[in-house]
């Protein structure tokens, strides 16, 4: 007869996970961040066409882009937070695009993805929101 090895663990239905417990922690406003994305990328890029031998005017858009982005996530809470924005511009071959990422430590992290064509462009950006404090 094998014996049972008891788990010093409690195995209690009552025992909430982490992540459904409600965080005190302020949450950054992710909907306001993505309105302004939404009418950030396509003021800044539409009527450009994809031109691969102007790979500085592209590098310079995922510059102006996300540091805008950066700014206003600033503006919109200004501290206990860190920020990353990533860019990504490619040409349109009629492939389509998609980025997701989701690392949430906490659940006042926040992360807003925004996508945005033209026939030619295809922009992919994804910001996030990491409580520090």
């Amino acid at each position: 007869m094998a014996s049972r090895v008891k788990s010093p663990i409690p195995q209690s239905s009552s025992v909430a996970s982490r992540s459904s417990q409600p965080s005190p922690r302020q949450k950054f406003d992710s909907d306001d961040l993505r309105a302004y994305i939404k009418k950030l990328i396509p003021k800044t890029l539409q009527g450009y066409s994809w031109d691969p031998k102007q790979r500085e005017r592209t590098k310079a858009w995922c510059a102006e882009i996300g540091g805008r982005i950066k700014n206003r996530m600033l503006e919109i809470q200004p501290t206990g937070y860190k920020y990353i924005v990533t860019i990504m511009i490619n040409e349109n071959l009629g492939q389509g695009g998609r980025a997701d990422m989701v690392c949430h430590w906490e659940d006042s992290d926040s992360v807003v993805q925004e996508m945005w064509m033209n026939d030619s462009i295809i922009c992919i950006c994804l910001a996030f929101a990491i409580q520090t404090s």
